[in-house]
């Protein structure tokens, strides 16, 4: 018998949610996505070096030789993630997801502005517009972006989407794709509810993203749909049959060693009844989602966590870039990451208090206890990032 993954494969657009350029490799998606905690993950690694460094490099010259590092930092963050995301491109045959810095969220102009230059940079060497998509928070102001990005022909992949109305907007937008994240949803309810688990067709985020799905297609909005965050298999094996599912390493190998009978539950030209079609205009948009407290909280507790994901990542740069110029080392970046994520200051950090991205806690939580300690922070991140006194 076919084992999971390459049943789902058979039903279900699989992409490979990590910025490990050898676990795409490994597992051969036809897209990928990626985003600053991830490429920071990434970068760990000493292989992936060279391609930092490159960036770093290039961004100088862009620069020019008297531009203060920050400024050097700030091109480089658009540079690697074009570079890492090129390098997917080479393994996987479809499109890469590259995220909009989360700190632009509220702002409208910035975020078409920076999704413009990423798509420049992406056409300086050579990959066209049809392979990319911009990964843009689901916010109001991040939907109108993504409407004027569209109609230019950039294709846009809206994230942290908690939320109907949220799915909504982006469909009336003309938005290409969308990433519910069933995992984080799964989060809120267990620990409002005190629930320690859901049985896989109860799971809230599994419901939330099937009454997406079968809206979207009972009404035949184009907008596609990616299951996103995933806490275990049972999540996947739900919701096979939607458009597309974007998967850590860890819940790819499970699937890939795990036999069994897949049955498709969603079904995009059969789709299950669903809700009356409703149009959202911003007022009413700010009003449903007000009414969703586990959509407003995830979303804010989201765009805080990718901020403090880039911000980590520009210090890292930093570092690096006074290796490469001479300068003084960065010391002490790993101990902000804990003290910014251990939010009950009890000395570790839980998933539920990590705001970064679940593929980051993942490859820190080496012992896979689901509780990080500054040794997991320190370990994870290097020894040019160590937590001092520690």
């Amino acid at each position: 018998m076919a084992n999971l993954l390459d049943q789902l494969a058979a039903m279900t657009v699989v992409v490979a949610d990590t910025g490990d350029i050898d676990a795409i490799h490994q597992f051969t998606p036809r897209d990928a996505t990626t985003n600053p905690s991830l490429i920071l993950a990434a970068a760990q690694i000493p292989r992936y070096q060279s391609l930092i460094d490159r960036s770093l490099q290039q961004s100088r010259e862009v620069c020019g030789a008297e531009a203060p590092a920050e400024d050097v930092v700030r091109e480089a963050l658009d540079e690697i993630c074009v570079t890492f995301g090129t390098e997917i491109l080479k393994i996987v045959p479809g499109r890469v997801s590259t995220e909009v810095d989360a700190r632009l969220s509220f702002n409208t102009e910035a975020t078409i502005t920076k999704a413009r230059k990423l798509i420049g940079l992406y056409r300086q060497v050579g990959i066209s517009r049809d392979r990319v998509l911009i990964k843009i928070a689901s916010t109001w102001e991040g939907m109108k972006a993504a409407e004027v990005l569209e109609k230019e022909g950039i294709h846009c992949n809206l994230t942290l989407l908690f939320s109907f109305a949220q799915a909504v907007a982006a469909a009336e937008a003309g938005i290409t794709l969308i990433s519910p994240f069933v995992g984080r949803i799964l989060d809120w309810y267990k620990k409002s509810t005190g629930r320690e688990s859901y049985p896989g067709p109860e799971d809230p985020g599994v419901v939330s993203v099937t009454q997406i799905f079968n809206y979207f297609k009972t009404y035949g909005y184009k907008t596609e749909v990616m299951g996103a965050s995933f806490r275990n298999i049972d999540e996947i094996i739900e919701l096979a049959g939607c458009d597309l599912l974007t998967i850590s390493p860890k819940l790819l190998d499970q699937l890939r060693n795990t036999e069994g009978e897949l049955s498709r539950k969603l079904n995009a030209f059969n789709p299950a009844p669903t809700d009356e079609q409703i149009h959202l205009d911003r007022a009413s948009f700010e009003a449903m989602m007000h009414k969703d407290p586990m959509a407003t909280e995830k979303l804010q507790e989201g765009i805080t966590g990718f901020s403090r994901a880039i911000e980590t990542l520009e210090a890292q740069l930093a570092h690096r870039l006074g290796e490469l110029e001479g300068a003084g080392a960065f010391q002490h970046a790993a101990q902000e990451i804990f003290l910014l994520n251990d939010l009950d200051g009890d000395g570790c950090i839980t998933r539920e208090e990590w705001l970064g991205s679940d593929a980051v806690f993942d490859a820190l939580d080496t012992d896979h206890d689901g509780r990080l300690t500054p040794a997991d922070v320190r370990g994870g991140l290097g020894a040019a990032l160590a937590i001092s006194g520690s």
